[in-house]
């Protein structure tokens, strides 16, 4: 089984759930698909087995010896990535209108290196994750990449779990599809409650299965009872309301899983909520 960890926006706790289900559920397969801003790892002390370079696209570029500085590519280039005959990599989409009005063929396209990916094993399961270069554009791509590269030591059909991207953008995509079910995490807080409704509507395009946790629910329990009558008119379960709670900032600072701190009310909450995920998807 699939499970992604999925947010409107960043910051909501999605990381801190992820990693705490993962330790409650032991052996699975973790696959950091926020490919912008990768924390997963930083919660485990694990050993790199692989790394490789990945591809993720191509760019233009000039043949200095050939080009006759007509100009020419510049009135095509929809992207304003060619200025004097010069093209601007960080600004170039490699979608080769250029390279087909160039009357002396002296611009080609090139494969980029946009990302590093990792294999990182721990003692309970690996991390499926990846360093993007700088400059780099995030890809579902990439993230279907880290996906594929994952199920490769998935060979007792353990649960995955995907630490997705904040929004609902192509990374988001390329992370639910093909997953069994989605977790939403979620704010009490209008702008939570706006982006929530957005992934469901995501989520229901795919068809995926969505499950809706309210993180530190008790912050604000008027706009959580809105966010719980949304989910009814849904027909989504709430598998979690889970208390604001000082130790999971600690458990964050010490790069900890909130799972290391049987005194925290969040971990309560999180045990809880796995529970029934573990009932409802008989795992």
């Amino acid at each position: 089984m699939e499970l992604v960890i999925l947010s409107g926006k960043g910051g909501t706790g999605k990381t801190t759930i992820a990693t705490a289900l993962a330790e409650l559920a032991k052996d699975v397969i973790r696959i950091d698909c926020d490919v912008d801003a990768p924390n997963l790892y930083m919660f485990y002390k694990g050993q790199d087995i692989e790394k490789s370079e990945f591809i993720g696209g191509k760019k233009a570029v000039i043949d200095e010896s050939l080009c006759t500085k007509c100009c020419v590519c510049e009135t095509v280039c929809k992207f304003e990535a060619i200025e004097n005959c010069k093209i601007n990599l960080f600004a170039c989409e490699g979608c080769g209108s250029c390279t087909l009005v160039c009357p002396q063929n002296a611009i080609s396209l090139k494969s980029e290196k946009t990302a590093e990916t990792f294999i990182t094993k721990l003692d309970t399961g690996i991390i499926s994750r990846a360093e993007m270069d700088i400059g780099s554009d995030s890809s579902g791509l990439l993230v279907t990449f880290l996906r594929k590269n994952g199920r490769k030591f998935n060979d007792k059909e353990k649960l995955t779990i995907l630490d997705g991207s904040p929004g609902i953008g192509c990374p988001v995509i390329a992370s639910i599809t093909g997953s069994d079910a989605v977790l939403t995490v979620t704010e009490p807080t209008k702008s939570g409650l706006g982006d929530l409704k957005r992934v469901v509507e995501l989520c229901e395009h795919f068809g995926v299965i969505t499950m809706v946790c309210i993180n530190k629910y008790d912050i604000n329990e008027e706009v959580a009872k809105e966010i719980e009558d949304f989910a009814y008119d849904k027909g989504l379960k709430i598998v979690g309301k889970i208390p604001y709670d000082d130790i999971v900032m600690k458990s964050i600072n010490e790069l900890k899983p909130i799972t290391c701190y049987k005194e925290s009310i969040a971990e309560k909450a999180i045990e809880d909520m796995w529970s029934i995920i573990k009932e409802a998807f008989r795992l």
